[in-house]
């Protein structure tokens, strides 16, 4: 934004003595007059070359002062009056441009789960292809070529987002990772060693890392706040479908002669060209066209995406203000200084310290052993190639559709309690899986239909917990200004540590055996699960300012509080199946009054207290 746009905002006030890790929450609009609220949306749409819309935005400020009784701002048409309560009666709706955008997203998310599941059915056949099916150090080149898109992913495209969406927009960076993941697949399926297919899985990392990272942003930035939080949901879900997809499209191609393994690798670039075509039909994100001093085109932007001008002017102008706060709020910080802070504030430490839990379980678990390996699993027991490629399908169908329920249980079961629940039942199902391999008498159904079973039951459990929870509550635990660092390193750690696990698992299958490579990831369950009881904290039905609250009180209280209370309570409640009221969480409070208003709030203490 040019300087002489920055000396010419409207003063929104900032009560300056909050520090920036304190994300408070409460309007702005609020705590100034009304007369000074129409006072600066005359400003606003002068300056940032809105004049025709100003009487359309001083309406629409004044609804965005109090959102929720706006019936009672007199100075509303009938026709605004009646779309305001259509939006609020009929939480889904919306029109046909926003829906198309989302949808669109959904397809993003899809190519993730795509890419790697390509793999898995390729594993069958490319090292034989490049003469890299022994053992020793051809384990561990198999490996390296299917993890190295999860480390460039977590190294270096996790990194490049910021750079990449302030210079090409939302759309352009998304165009542009949809092309790599367009052409690194079909370049795939044309290589004739071993190092060009590494090389060309080093680039699709790196798209796979940058797209991963802004699509969600992108989707949360085009959708109302009212279903915002279903739609973090739907990536998870459109990743699983995508594996599904990519596990069909296995079986499809696996009688192609020679070839089967490069169709299979190929296949991914089918919903990165519809990600690449589409795109161009969305529009830009209007946070992204306001942020870089586009303001007029933001609320273009956003009548393509509301129902009604009243709407989109009300969502421009609410998150103008909060940009203003948010700017306020970091101070100016660089870059590289939110990204400290993840690290050295108390409060935002704690919700780092939740989400890398979160991220790195998901790949403790072992779940990712089954993703990327599960076709060469199921053959090296016994299966034939298309068996196992028919029980991968399996695999993909029950993930898919055993994380729609989550959908549901995630804001009524909370994040917490599903994966407390589910892990112990993982690590049971795991660890039966790799005990079933000790069998090698009786019939091929005798022998294998256990080990299935067990990777089958393992997934739904998977599925209706650590699956959908990673993703959701790293989005929502860090403070506004910080979240884009804190998303970054969270989808390091994950994409980091999935690269890892796909590394060593041939290897650890011959070192360990599959029964010790598969008890070592039953092992992890249960470390995952201590860890999760001591770092994870529940931020279901929660507003920002109460997860705030949440995570200002100190890790060592915290670990009082849930051995000594939460987990009393647990055990009573759905183990000895006790109807006991559930505790309430435990928030610290401090009392500050509002400098326009005479009632007091509660906020959350940020005081850097000694933690253990």
């Amino acid at each position: 934004m040019s300087s002489e746009k920055e000396k010419s905002e409207p003063v929104i006030e900032v009560e300056q003595s909050q520090p920036s890790a304190m994300n408070v929450v409460d309007n702005p609009l609020q705590r100034v007059s009304k007369d000074r609220v129409l006072s600066d949306v005359e400003e606003f749409c002068k300056t940032h070359n809105l004049a025709e819309h100003t009487a359309l935005f001083r309406r629409a400020a004044l609804v965005a002062r109090d959102s929720t009784n706006f019936a009672n701002v007199s100075e509303l048409e009938e026709e605004e009056l009646a779309a305001l309560h259509y939006e609020r009666d009929h939480k889904w709706a919306g029109p046909f441009q926003m829906w198309y955008s989302i949808i669109l997203c959904a397809v993003g998310a899809a190519t993730q789960g795509w890419d790697q599941t390509g793999s898995n059915g390729a594993n069958l056949s490319f090292p034989e292809e490049f003469g890299i099916a022994g053992t020793g150090r051809d384990e561990w080149i198999v490996g390296v070529v299917n993890s190295i898109i999860f480390l460039t992913a977590g190294l270096i495209g996790a990194f490049i987002v910021d750079p990449l969406n302030h210079y090409l927009g939302r759309r352009g960076e998304i165009f542009l990772t949809a092309l790599i993941l367009f052409a690194t697949p079909i370049g795939s399926g044309f290589t004739h060693s071993w190092q060009a297919l590494f090389a060309v899985r080093f680039i699709l990392g790196i798209g796979i890392g940058a797209k991963n990272a802004t699509v969600p942003i992108f989707s949360s930035e085009l959708a109302p706040a009212r279903i915002r939080g279903a739609l973090v949901m739907f990536w998870q879900l459109w990743v699983t479908f995508g594996i599904f997809a990519g596990f069909a499209a296995n079986v499809i191609v696996k009688d192609v002669p020679r070839i089967a393994w490069r169709l299979q690798l190929g296949s991914a670039f089918i919903p990165a060209f519809f990600l690449a075509l589409g795109i161009y039909f969305c529009p830009e994100s209007p946070r992204w066209l306001m942020k870089h001093g586009k303001h007029d085109k933001a609320f273009d932007s956003y009548l393509r995406i509301r129902s009604h001008p009243i709407i989109a002017a009300r969502d421009l102008y609410i998150s103008y203000v909060m940009y203003l706060e948010e700017i306020a709020n970091a101070k100016g910080a660089s870059y590289f200084a939110r990204l400290r802070d993840c690290f050295t504030v108390p409060r935002i430490r704690r919700a780092n310290y939740g989400a890398s839990t979160v991220m790195l379980a998901q790949q403790m678990c072992g779940i990712n052993i089954i993703s990327f390996y599960s076709s060469s699993i199921f053959r090296d027991v016994g299966y034939t190639a298309d068996q196992a490629l028919y029980a991968s399908l399996g695999y993909g169908a029950l993930q898919f559709v055993f994380t729609i329920p989550t959908v549901f249980l995630i804001d009524t079961k909370g994040r917490r309690t599903l994966t407390l629940m589910t892990f112990p039942l993982m690590f049971l199902f795991l660890l039966a899986a790799g005990l079933s391999l000790l069998k090698t008498t009786g019939t091929q159904g005798e022998r294998l239909g256990p080990l299935v079973l067990f990777v089958y039951l393992f997934t739904i459990m998977y599925s209706l917990g650590e699956g959908p929870v990673a993703f959701q509550y790293s989005a929502e635990v860090f403070p506004t200004v910080q979240r884009e660092q804190g998303m970054a390193w969270a989808v390091c750690i994950n994409n980091t540590f999935a690269g890892v696990l796909g590394l060593t698992f041939p290897r650890m299958t011959t070192v360990f055996t599959p029964t010790g490579a598969f008890g070592f990831y039953a092992a992890l369950n249960l470390i995952a699960w201590g860890m999760i009881f001591c770092f994870v904290r529940e931020t279901k039905e929660l507003t920002l300012e109460e997860i705030d609250q949440v995570f200002s009180v100190p890790t060592s209280t915290y670990i009082k509080y849930e051995s000594t209370v939460w987990l009393p309570w647990f055990i009573k409640r759905y183990i000895l199946f006790r109807n006991v009221p559930k505790p309430a969480p435990l928030i610290e409070k401090v009392q500050f009054v509002d400098h326009d208003h005479t009632a007091t709030h509660s906020v959350a203490h940020t005081e850097d207290k000694e933690e253990k």
